[in-house]
């Protein structure tokens, strides 16, 4: 946190420094925003050019990547923000150099002025300051390490048994009750203490054929029936009753 704090202080430091430079002058007195973008390229002249198209194009850019890494902690913007600021003032100075035949540093306001100075300061701090800066990955994996109690978390093993040593997991289970050893359910007889199927084929009873009973009481009832009704103490061998 502290870092990414420094960093950005630096980094907007120096894209200040960067964008302040073309109104400072460069050479003799004249000012960076009068040279031309163009003429880095073409050669320099003494013609003046328009602000938008002068080196404070390039700083502008420049000023504008070091605000989006500072937003995003990114080191590699603010870095290249600082490249493109020193890379367009070097450029700049051996095209001058060219078209003068070299650079003077005079302390009259001859040769090369305040504006270069600033302009090659503020490429320095961007890239310390890219430098200072922690980023945002770093910080985002730490983050995920402590969330997880520890960054190395070793993984479990498989087990595996000694050389030479059967492994217990294949071995078979004796039944504490009198099953046979192996899988319990190859044995087809059933324990004193295994559920009830009723599907099993096993009969706890045996084979005895099933009995029947008569009971006194039903029959008695039935004869009392049969002589209750309106035939009852006719004579079955007499005349019909009118």
């Amino acid at each position: 946190m502290i870092r990414n704090v420094v960093g950005a202080v630096l980094a907007l430091a120096g894209a200040t420094a960067a964008v302040l430079s073309p109104f400072r002058a460069w050479y003799d007195g004249r000012h960076g925003r009068d040279y031309a973008l163009d003429e880095l390229f073409t050669g320099i002249t003494d013609a003046k050019a328009d602000l938008w198209w002068s080196l404070l194009l390039p700083f502008a850019l420049a000023a504008l990547l070091t605000l989006v890494g500072v937003v995003l902690r990114s080191r590699p913007l603010v870095a290249l923000a600082g490249l493109v600021v020193l890379g367009f003032t070097v450029f700049w100075m051996v095209r001058v150099g060219q078209y003068r035949g070299g650079l003077t540093v005079d302390g009259a306001g001859t040769g090369l002025g305040d504006g270069v100075a600033n302009a090659l300061g503020g490429g320095i701090l961007l890239l310390l300051g890219a430098l200072v800066m922690s980023g945002r990955r770093r910080r985002a994996r730490r983050g995920a390490e402590r969330r997880e109690g520890t960054g190395d978390v070793e993984e479990p093993r498989p087990y595996a048994p000694p050389a030479g040593a059967p492994d217990p997991r294949e071995a078979p289970v004796a039944d504490p009750y009198g099953a046979p050893a192996g899988d319990p359910r190859e044995s087809s007889a059933r324990g004193p203490y295994d559920p009830y199927d009723p599907y099993d084929s096993y009969d706890p009873h045996g084979s005895e054929p099933t009995r029947t009973f008569e009971v006194p009481g039903q029959d008695r009832g039935r004869d009392q029936g049969r002589g209750q009704g309106p035939d009852r103490g006719r004579d079955p061998d007499g005349p019909e009753p009118r």
